[in-house]
């Protein structure tokens, strides 16, 4: 299972409490609860079992009985016995998150959205009351924002004017909307496209207009259940960049470069935010593959370097 350790650690300090007020459950019906297969659960159950308090003996660890009957039994969670309160840091950045995606387009049930902001508001502090936190506005049109609504709800077609970042361009895009993904705080809607003859990722504020057309024909088109993987982008960052990998959704390592680089596959959702994930990491970060993307990077590395004057010394 390609994860990063930060996902795992989220789900190995949810499970414990969820066990507890859950006694007696399966394996199978617990490997659902948190989308994972019972193989990835028993490995997730057995890093329980070795984990505890400093001191690691038999009274610090984690006890959980699971390997006879595949019935989960919690015997002692140590600390983990109730969910971890959010710190007041980690509720405002919460609570950011929520505001910027209660505004973005194919958001199924807006309501729940409202109702967790509500029940974080009034737990934050007097301190750092949520009135303090500067209101999010996300460059979308609502227009834009109710036709992808509609078309998404209805399984219709796009007509998108969609201005390209890396090739500086405005095109008509006639498109089929598949889902909505949210990537470092940025909405995209991803959708088969008749100009590119295959699945492509648009940036929601790059979306200048939007309507309802009909659907275009797609030759072996992706559903909604089972959307297509996507391209998946070699790059060589530094060891003090290889944070990317635990907050980058679906990076994997493979190894390291001749200069000691770290090697990472990571889903490029787009050319435009991948293009943006190598040049934020400054000099040290190269893009190797697909050519693509590899040249996309290079030209606009070279467009930045041009809107500089020459050195004056």
């Amino acid at each position: 299972m390609n994860e990063s350790a930060g996902t795992r650690l989220a789900r190995l300090l949810t499970l414990v409490p969820w066990l507890i007020a859950h006694d007696g459950v399966t394996i199978a019906e617990t490997a659902e609860q948190f989308g994972v297969s019972p193989q990835d659960l028993e490995r997730d159950l057995w890093l329980l079992v070795v984990s505890g308090l400093p001191g690691h003996g038999p009274d610090q660890l984690v006890d959980i009985d699971f390997w006879d009957d595949g019935i989960i039994r919690v015997i002692d969670p140590q600390t983990l016995s109730r969910p971890l309160r959010l710190t007041q840091e980690e509720a405002v950045t919460l609570l950011i998150a929520l505001r910027t995606l209660a505004q973005l387009p194919g958001i199924e049930d807006r309501a729940a959205i409202l109702g967790a902001m509500s029940k974080i508001e009034s737990a934050l502090t007097d301190d750092d009351p949520a009135g303090g936190i500067p209101e999010i506005d996300v460059p979308v049109d609502p227009q834009v924002t109710d036709v992808i609504d509609r078309a998404l709800r209805t399984g219709g077609g796009l007509a998108l004017t969609y201005a390209s970042a890396t090739r500086g361009e405005v095109t008509e895009r006639l498109v089929a909307p598949l889902h909505v993904r949210i990537v470092d705080g940025l909405g995209y809607l991803e959708a088969w496209c008749s100009l590119a003859e295959g699945v492509r990722s648009f940036r929601f504020d790059r979306i200048l207009a939007a309507r309802t057309a009909d659907l275009p024909v797609i030759p072996d088109a992706p559903t909604h259940e089972e959307p297509s993987e996507p391209v998946r982008a070699l790059i060589a960052v530094q060891p003090e960049d290889r944070w990317v990998a635990d907050v980058v959704d679906g990076v994997t390592i493979h190894g390291a470069d001749a200069d000691g680089r770290s090697l990472l596959r990571v889903p490029l959702l787009s050319l435009d935010w991948g293009v943006g994930l190598v040049l934020s990491l400054a000099g040290g970060t190269r893009a190797l593959e697909p050519p693509e993307f590899v040249r996309c990077v290079a030209d606009r590395a070279a467009a930045a370097a041009a809107a500089y004057p020459d050195h004056v010394g």
